[in-house]
This record gives structure tokens, sequence and C-alpha cells, in this order.
């Protein structure tokens, strides 16, 4: 299962030592989002919806590292 960066930092900061805690903690926060947060709603719905297939063993064997370096700034090291 690939994750994106965004999607590993979405789980990093509402990081839980179990998959389906994490599922249930992100969505409750999706439930405090406003109609105008359409990018970050989107970006939960696909990390949860990846998070719901992925087994817990593979869940446990995640490196979940925060990459929060600008995209611009990958983009210039290439």
């Amino acid at each position: 299962m690939e994750f994106t960066r965004d999607e590993i930092n979405l789980m990093c900061i509402y990081g839980s030592d179990s998959r389906e805690e994490l599922i249930r903690t992100l969505s409750e926060m999706q439930e405090c989002l406003t109609p105008e947060e359409t990018e970050l709603r989107e970006l939960t719905d696909s990390t949860i919806s990846k998070l719901q297939i992925l087994s817990d063993e593979a869940f446990a064997e995640l490196d979940l590292f925060p990459d929060f370096t600008e995209q611009e700034d990958m983009d210039a090291g290439e």
C-alpha cells in the first residue's frame, strides 16, 4: 500500500499505535471540518480508505516519520 507524503504526515499528526484507533481519530477530526476545508477532507478520506484495506500487520510495519519540507524545496534538490 502506497501512501502519499501528505497522507503519511497526516497519520503522524494524528498518530496512534493501532490502525483502528487512527481510523477512529481521523473520522472524529473530519466531523470538525468546515465545508470549506475540502482539501483536508479529501486527504483524510483517501487516508482512511487506504487504512481500511491495510492489515494490522502492514500498519505495524509502516515507517511513520513526518516530512514537512515544502514541495518547492524538494523540486530544487532534483
